[in-house]
């Protein structure tokens, strides 16, 4: 019965041991997490006039879509590639854009041929005015022997020199002359008419010549467009179509982003957010490299509250109300060490809110140049 007790003794005092182990354990892990906390408090404490708020570091997102309806051919760029302003990224199957080209094209060459054409029948018509415009002249002269004629037989007539019949015909012949004018006049009228067909045919001709230039020129810049080109240095984000699929017009294939453009968004309650003014300056120090110190400039700080609490009815409430702020990284700077940009990066914004504020000892380094 001794050696069972004892055992069970042994047990009792093994496990009190292991509890209070474990209890130790607990207690150091809560004292470390203390001392953590109040490190973080005590670097939290800012210098007057000067303000922070955690964000990310972003960029304006590009799509890079089709213009025209078609086949996607083929893909030259892969996710995360960095691409300079005017790179081919992708291309699109332009078999049938190329066929309508050829088929305007031979419209063009048509209208040409059209035009010359109906530049000829100008010439052709205004021959035609010129010969009924001389038949008009010989019928007007006839006419005038007609009359002459007659005028002579009415004479010789009254003196019965002459007969009735010589001076009935030669009446007939007068008559007759008046309306070989008329007609030859109405081949004049007909002329000049035929000679305004012919010049609307030529107008018509040549508007199908631009017609045709105009097709031409729009399947041209159709073509051209399907060569999709980066408007601007950036990296590639993910791509959303893949080779052979048959995309609408603005269909996407790419997702840029504009490392142009980088900036970090962060919000500040109301009372700090009223006294920042546009182009305050602001360093950046992300998660993935705290020795850095990035400087930037305030861009946009937002109009509107963010967040507004459901009634803000006290001075309380009011200072509850969080803005967005962004603060843009210079451009020449973005250029310089564009190959490290990188999107997504977490890190702190420390603004000043007044030009004379002192930053912190932490913040006085070298900033990236």
């Amino acid at each position: 019965m001794a050696k069972p007790f004892q055992s069970s003794l042994e047990s009792a005092r093994a496990f009190a041991k292991g509890k209070e182990r474990w209890l130790l354990v607990a207690l150091a892990v809560a004292l470390a997490g203390g001392v953590l906390a109040w490190q973080r408090l005590a670097s939290s404490a800012l210098p007057a006039g000067i303000a922070s708020g955690n964000g990310r570091i972003e960029a304006v997102d590009i799509d890079i879509a089709t213009k025209t309806a078609g086949r996607l051919k083929e893909i030259l760029v892969g996710e995360g590639e960095f691409v300079r302003a005017g790179q081919v990224l992708a291309s699109m199957d332009i078999l049938v854009l190329e066929a309508q080209k050829r088929e305007a094209e031979a419209q063009l060459k048509r209208a040409v041929i059209g035009v010359e054409s109906a530049k000829a029948q100008v010439v052709q018509r205004k021959a035609e005015h010129q010969a009924a415009v001389a038949v008009v002249a010989q019928r007007k002269a006839e006419q005038a022997a007609n009359v002459s004629r007659f005028a002579r037989s009415d004479e010789l007539a009254s003196k019965q020199i002459t007969s009735q019949q010589v001076l009935d015909d030669n009446r007939a012949k007068m008559e007759s002359g008046k309306a070989a004018i008329l007609a030859a006049e109405a081949q004049v009228a007909a002329a000049q008419a035929a000679i305004s067909a012919a010049e609307s045919a030529v107008i018509n001709a040549e508007a199908a010549i631009e017609a045709a230039k105009a097709t031409i020129e729009r399947l041209q810049a159709d073509i051209d467009d399907s060569t999709l080109k980066s408007p601007r240095d950036g990296r590639v984000q993910y791509r959303v179509a893949q080779p052979g699929e048959v995309l609408a017009a603005g269909g996407r294939v790419l997702n840029l982003v504009d490392l142009g453009e980088v900036h970090m968004t962060f919000f500040l309650p109301t009372a700090q957010a009223g006294r920042l003014a546009i182009g305050s300056e602001v360093r950046l120090v992300l998660d993935a490299a705290p020795q850095l110190i990035i400087p930037a400039r305030v861009s946009f700080v937002a109009d509107v509250a963010q967040f507004t609490p459901k009634s803000v009815e006290t001075t309380e409430e009011r200072l509850k109300l969080m803005f967005r702020v962004k603060a843009q990284i210079p451009p020449e700077l973005l250029r310089k060490h564009i190959q490290q940009v990188k999107t997504g990066l977490p890190g702190m914004a420390y603004v000043q809110l007044q030009p004379d504020a002192t930053w912190p000892t932490s913040l006085k380094g070298t900033l990236v140049q």
